[in-house]
């Protein structure tokens, strides 16, 4: 889950984390009051789920309370990559001497935290890593002892020569770990982290993501949620009991297990082709589930092909079959579908998909490259060959 900069900074700011004064406002005049308040020059910034705020125009500098609404009326309103502006943050400016990045993120590969910091701040952290790679400094932080004080200091004194200022770094490094660890963060990052020219620091940025998993154990978190900010399908697929997550390609995949899913999605990249999302019906036989996760995929104008990847354990393959049939009378889909169908119930959900001329096959290389070979079939040119 997804939550916005001003949420991220309440968060931190329960650990002490130094962070500028600020505000969200909703309309104009309360940007103008807030601005008021802080009675200095301030950002006012944009709120949405997405990068490149700066570059889209959402991130601007005014001098007084008069600018703040002026700037806050042409920022409320506006759309970056696609997503409506119903908030903006205003917050204190500061003179800027250095910046930096602070980050924490798991490593998949190790099954462990891993703290990265840059001196390379205020761009994204992926250039960084795309263009000068040596300007990122990693630590794997051991989740039994988790991260100890000299380690925090050792990784302040890679991003300053200023023992004043990396004395100050070091415990917002152990705080933004404690943040991470804490809330169940799958991400916790200050990006700019940056110095003044009296050599006072600051996090003038804050992004967190959180672990679905864990929401259960934070409930004032997931109050947080913004769905107005949410992909509309991503929300319909987790009240529908799926797991979903939309990518760029155009091969629709529905499949059964995480594991499976997965292993999908890199057989149709292997073979030259990109999915269009992550969908994971889970261990359900619902035929009433199939239906939702083809509805929400048709949804999707980039879908050229779906393809069903069933491997029957729990999940019985007539029980995905029938949900298919369902789901191709209810929907009438207009792409190619193709399925692959093995284990329990196997032979009895082939017959099921030949009453609507549907042939499953049992091999997921040949399902994979026949639903790319079909991604620019229409289904009535399918369903007649």
């Amino acid at each position: 889950m997804k939550i916005h900069e001003y949420q991220a900074k309440q968060i931190f700011a329960k650990y002490g984390i130094p962070l500028p004064a600020g505000e969200v406002a909703t309309t104009p005049e309360e940007a103008k009051e807030i601005a008021t308040r802080i009675s200095k020059p301030v950002m006012v910034k944009a709120q949405v789920h997405v990068g490149g705020r700066g570059k889209a125009g959402g991130i601007k500098k005014v001098d007084n309370p008069d600018q703040a609404f002026e700037m806050a009326s042409q920022i409320l309103g506006m759309e970056i990559k696609g997503l409506p502006v119903k908030k903006v943050l205003v917050t204190e400016c500061k003179d800027i001497a250095t910046e930096a990045y602070l980050g924490v993120i798991v490593d998949r590969k190790t099954k462990k935290p891993v703290i990265m910091v840059s001196p390379a701040g205020g761009i994204d952290i992926e250039e960084v890593a795309k263009k000068t790679p040596e300007k990122i400094y990693k630590l794997e932080v051991d989740p039994l002892l988790g991260l100890q004080a000299f380690q925090a200091r050792n990784l302040a004194y890679l991003l300053y020569s200023d023992r004043r200022i990396a004395n100050q770094t070091a415990p917002v490094i152990l705080k933004l770990y404690q943040a991470f660890t804490e809330n169940d963060c799958s991400l916790a990052e200050i990006n700019p982290f940056i110095t003044t020219p009296e050599g006072e620091v600051w996090a003038l940025d804050a992004k967190i993501n959180i672990d679905d998993s864990g929401l259960a154990r934070h409930p004032e978190i997931e109050a947080m949620r913004d769905v107005q900010a949410e992909d509309s399908a991503e929300l319909e697929a987790r009240e529908k009991g799926l797991s979903y997550v939309k990518l760029n390609g155009n091969i629709g995949c529905i499949v059964n297990g995480a594991g499976l899913a997965m292993a999908t999605m890199d057989l149709v990249k292997k073979f030259g082709a990109e999915p269009a999302n992550f969908l994971d019906i889970g261990g359900s036989s619902n035929p009433e589930k199939v239906v939702n996760a083809m509805r929400i995929i048709l949804k999707d104008p980039n879908v050229k092909a779906i393809l069903f990847n069933i491997f029957g354990g729990i999940t019985r393959c007539d029980d995905v079959a029938n949900g298919i049939v369902y789901a191709v009378n209810q929907l009438k889909p207009k792409v190619p579908i193709v399925v692959r169908l093995t284990g329990t119930n196997e032979d009895k959900a082939k017959e099921i998909l030949q009453k609507i001329n549907l042939p499953a096959t049992s091999s997921m290389e040949e399902v994979v490259k026949r639903a790319i070979e079909l991604s620019g079939m229409t289904q009535t040119t399918m369903f007649e060959s």
